[in-house]
């Protein structure tokens, strides 16, 4: 028996649940739907661009009102930047951006959030480890949260991966003074008013803890959603190469001696302490 086929008690008018999602569908509140850009860099991914892509756009028709999805050419030496352009022909909903030269994850990522155009910004990888459909569980908390980021409950990678995340996120949390449980997973949603809030630098993978260590200290309201993870089927992700662990190391304590000066974010009524030391007050005489 359906729920609206049950009798109602004596005296009571006959009720039907619903769901959240079906109570806006219901009330004809299926209009508020956000508009949202998609966008993903890609660096040896020819044979993944495609596939994220398609879902972007599928996961995007369903959940929101206006949309893009913007994809950012990291200077890529295969195939994936000539997949994107004939993609952004196909739709006119694609964009691509190209960098001449391979600039690094975190320059893709801020040319990414510096091109998107809705108020709603979702960012992922391009090799589809993480899957875009979960969009639909971080676009829920929209009404919470001004970032939402996501941490992976089953990690499918290597034990050397495995060992250097733990690493690095038992480091943030001591160094950074925060409790994200893991904080650089690559699928997050944020809104679009914070980004120019947040005068990112790390052109390393480290710009994805930058980006919530710095919503944090701003005062905004950041959000965990637990996803899955899904192997790399194609070629050899770089995230933990040597060179990306030394600029990510670079990049972590750069941002810590910024963060933890002096003059960060200081009160509007309160000047930098190199400013303090060179203002002079004229009615103490021994300062003249």
């Amino acid at each position: 028996m359906n729920l609206g086929d049950q009798p109602s008690l004596a005296g009571e008018p006959k009720q039907v649940r619903l769901d959240s999602e079906a109570r806006r569908m219901h009330s004809g509140d299926a209009t508020n739907k956000p508009n949202i850009s998609v966008f993903f860099p890609v660096y040896n991914d020819e044979h993944t661009v495609e596939r994220v892509t398609r879902k972007a756009l599928d996961v995007l028709s369903q959940i929101a009102s206006e949309y893009e999805v913007l994809i950012v050419d990291d200077g890529t030496p295969c195939r994936a930047g000539e997949i994107a352009d004939a993609l952004a022909r196909e739709n006119p909903r694609v964009r691509v951006i190209h960098h001449r030269k391979n600039l690094g994850y975190g320059a893709a990522v801020r040319t990414g959030l510096a091109n998107a155009r809705y108020e709603w910004v979702c960012f992922t990888d391009g090799d589809d480890e993480y899957d875009i459909y979960d969009l639909h569980k971080l676009i829920r908390l929209r009404d919470y949260y001004d970032l939402i980021i996501t941490f992976r409950y089953t990690k499918m990678y290597t034990r050397f991966r495995v060992f250097v995340s733990w690493v690095y996120n038992v480091s943030l949390r001591f160094l950074f003074k925060t409790h994200y449980r893991d904080i650089s997973t690559g699928l997050r949603l944020i809104r679009r008013e914070l980004i120019d809030e947040l005068h990112l630098e790390a052109a390393s993978p480290f710009i994805g803890a930058e980006i919530a260590i710095k919503t944090m200290l701003k005062g905004f309201r950041v959000g965990e959603v637990g996803i899955q993870t899904f192997p790399r089927e194609f070629g050899r992700g770089n995230s933990t190469s040597i060179r990306n662990i030394i600029a990510t190391m670079k990049d972590m304590l750069a941002a810590h001696a910024t963060i933890f000066s002096t003059d960060y974010e200081l009160p509007k009524n309160r000047l930098p302490r190199k400013q303090t030391s060179s203002v002079r007050d004229p009615a103490n005489p021994s300062e003249l």
